[in-house]
């Protein structure tokens, strides 16, 4: 199989930035690729952060037809769920701010003359990898060993989807903890699931863990982090999957559009941002640039 993306699965990273560029009116694609070459040199990752890059569907089809999955369709359509999707995502992350800064900029100041930046977050590891709500995320993924199976297709590339979900944390702090551990399916210190009989339909696990005809989970393997100032702040919402229909599964349960049953989580968070991306294989990367 060919080598996916390394830095999907670099563990250990406090620091994060996602940025996402819009293409220059009249750029061809070519030349967007050949300001990313750089990228591959020192001067381009110095300082021990690890940098992935994704294409959105249209773009990456214009460079690499031949490469490009019959499955990379867009973003999923759904009612309540924004799509702003840009051409070209990098998400750089690595031991700080300090060095994620630095690589950022250069990361911009190489795209910047066929791109700009349309979207930018800085995101950080809260405490235990908790969320700001204050529960642990991630509880469901799956381990490394195992995330390549669950992230990676045949051909080495991934399908990768991006929200910017904005927190009303004063409103859900108001909750007792009882009805806050309802909310998300878990109790809220150590992430033990609530038992079937006691978690709610609408509970964010139960909306978001589904299991395909056989009994088997449907899993993605998520690299979401908190991000936010005190007057604005959330979850950067990252995900990696070998087939792009998990991520439709799993947000048209959270917004009830075939079953009118909706994630309570939904009541304290909104996604304001959406877009989906196909992260080639390095293989495949290295043959588009040239």
């Amino acid at each position: 199989m060919a080598t996916p993306q390394p830095g999907i699965f670099a563990q250990g990273t406090r620091s994060h930035r996602h940025l996402e560029f819009a293409l220059r009116p009249g750029v061809p694609p070519a030349e967007a690729l050949q300001c990313l070459h750089s990228l591959r040199q020192p001067s381009g990752t110095a300082g021990g952060a690890n940098i992935v890059v994704g294409f959105s569907p249209t773009l990456w089809r214009s460079i690499a037809p031949d490469a490009t999955p019959p499955e990379l369709i867009g973003f999923p359509t759904i009612d309540g769920v924004p799509v702003t999707q840009h051409d070209i995502w990098v998400w750089c992350h690595g031991t700080g701010d300090d060095v994620l800064i630095d690589v950022s900029r250069k990361v911009a100041e190489l795209l910047a003359p066929v791109a700009t930046v349309a979207h930018e977050v800085v995101g950080f590891v809260y405490h235990d990898s908790r969320d700001l709500t204050g529960f642990i995320d991630g509880t469901e993924n799956p381990p490394v060993e195992e995330a390549y199976e669950v992230a990676v297709t045949a051909q080495g590339g991934s399908f990768a989807i991006t929200q910017r979900w904005v927190h009303h944390l004063a409103r859900f702090e108001a909750l007792p903890l009882a009805e806050q551990e309802s909310v998300i399916g878990r109790t809220k210190a150590d992430s033990v699931e609530l038992d079937d009989d006691v978690r709610p339909p609408t509970a964010h696990i139960s909306r978001v863990v589904v299991d395909d005809d056989a009994g088997d989970e449907l899993e993605i393997y998520r690299r979401s982090v908190p991000y936010g100032t005190v007057t604005e702040h959330g979850l950067h919402f990252v995900a990696f999957s070998a087939d792009p229909t998990r991520f439709d599964t799993m947000l048209r349960r959270m917004f009830g559009a075939d079953d009118d049953v909706h994630d309570r989580l939904t009541e304290f968070s909104t996604p304001v941002t959406g877009a989906l991306w196909w992260v080639p294989s390095l293989e495949s990367l290295g043959d588009a640039l040239g």
